[in-house]
């Protein structure tokens, strides 16, 4: 299990960041080979599942999640979502915070406990600089684009 957690401030507005991050089929821009299907009608709440699927014709694996936490800002205060992963190969959860930063701006928070189903421990510190620089690339997209 890999246990990783990223922070990043951006000029906006709680609400403003917290669109940007949870507008799921949005992350698939940022991670290549990626596609992610939403399997629940909107608005996402707790409830909410999609699947991200990686890979190329038949050669891949999905990443089924679901929303057990969805708390969005509201009048200054922050906002909490917590993804449970349960898939085949891939399993952990993460959670997305946004809190608020420094001048009027947001702070992200993302922490994320992952395994890879069939990896040894062995591999784990490759899988964590691997997720990290992933995962700081998705929310860095995420934020700079409307």
């Amino acid at each position: 299990m890999v246990d990783f957690f990223l922070e990043r401030t951006a000029p906006l507005p709680l609400d403003e960041a917290w669109r940007r991050l949870t507008r799921w089929e949005r992350h698939a821009d940022a991670v290549p080979l990626t596609r992610i299907t939403v399997s629940t009608p909107g608005p996402t709440g707790v409830g909410t599942r999609f699947v991200a699927r990686t890979g190329i014709g038949p050669f891949g694996f999905a990443d089924p999640m679901e929303v057990t936490l969805w708390r969005p800002p509201a009048d200054g205060e922050p906002g909490l979502c917590r993804l449970e992963k349960r898939g085949r190969v891939v399993l952990g959860r993460a959670e997305l915070e946004v809190v608020p930063g420094p001048g009027g701006r947001s702070r992200v928070r993302w922490r994320e406990e992952l395994r890879v189903r069939g990896l040894p421990s062995a591999i784990d510190p490759l899988l964590h600089r691997a997720a990290l620089t992933l995962f700081g690339r998705v929310v860095n997209r995420l934020l700079r684009t409307p």
